[in-house]
């Protein structure tokens, strides 16, 4: 795990809920922790741009090296920084996994992938961030479909968090989904203002 604070005290530290579980905690106290979270406080052009950056990577939990390695790549590639970004993180193979409904959040994703439950085009891959690609079809390894999670999975569990992607097509019955084309930002279910998050790299 790339975030070891508890995901609720996390969730209102950002301001986001991180977690279906985190939601209703999120509702009833939507403030900082501690004692001092109700009060005041001063906030600088530069404190917004760090929690805009810090909420990002939390939705993807990612350690700064990778969120800082992905921004170059995104200023590589040309047209709008902020929204290449996001696109480079939504291809992760992690972010699908939850997306497709697979798994309830990105930690769980996340670690359905390390323990080698996850097939791409057939052979397991570990790395969350596997980078995928148009037509690639990602499946739960027959040895582990009978595990507890990929079971409430493919009763449509976890699918009730969010609306499926349009770039992807999911059956969940069958604990499988193909990435058919690359995300647009305004698609992808992230609470961002990525611009702010390249204002904090290029400062």
């Amino acid at each position: 795990m790339n975030q070891s604070r508890p995901k609720v005290r996390l969730s209102r530290a950002l301001g986001i809920p991180l977690t279906p579980k985190s939601v209703k905690y999120f509702e009833a106290r939507p403030y900082p922790p501690g004692q001092h979270g109700r009060g005041r406080k001063q906030s600088s052009d530069y404190k917004v741009r760090l929690l805009e950056k810090q909420r990002l990577r939390a939705q993807y939990d990612l350690s700064e090296t990778q969120l800082s390695r992905a921004f170059d790549r995104a200023r590589k590639a040309g047209g709008k920084t902020g929204e290449a970004l996001i696109v480079e993180l939504e291809r992760r193979l992690d972010a699908l996994v939850l997306r497709s409904g697979i798994a309830r959040t990105i930690y769980q994703a996340r670690q359905m992938v390390v323990h080698g439950h996850i097939e791409v085009n057939g052979r397991k891959v570990n790395k969350p961030s596997f980078v995928m690609k148009p037509g690639y079809v990602v499946t739960v390894r027959d040895r582990s479909k009978e595990k507890h999670p990929f079971q409430v999975a493919r009763e449509g569990g976890y699918a009730g968090e969010g609306q499926t992607p349009k770039y992807l097509e999911v059956n969940l019955k069958a604990l499988a989904f193909r990435m058919d084309r690359d995300p647009q930002r305004k698609e992808i279910p992230v609470i961002c203002d990525e611009q702010l998050v390249v204002e904090y790299y290029s400062r």
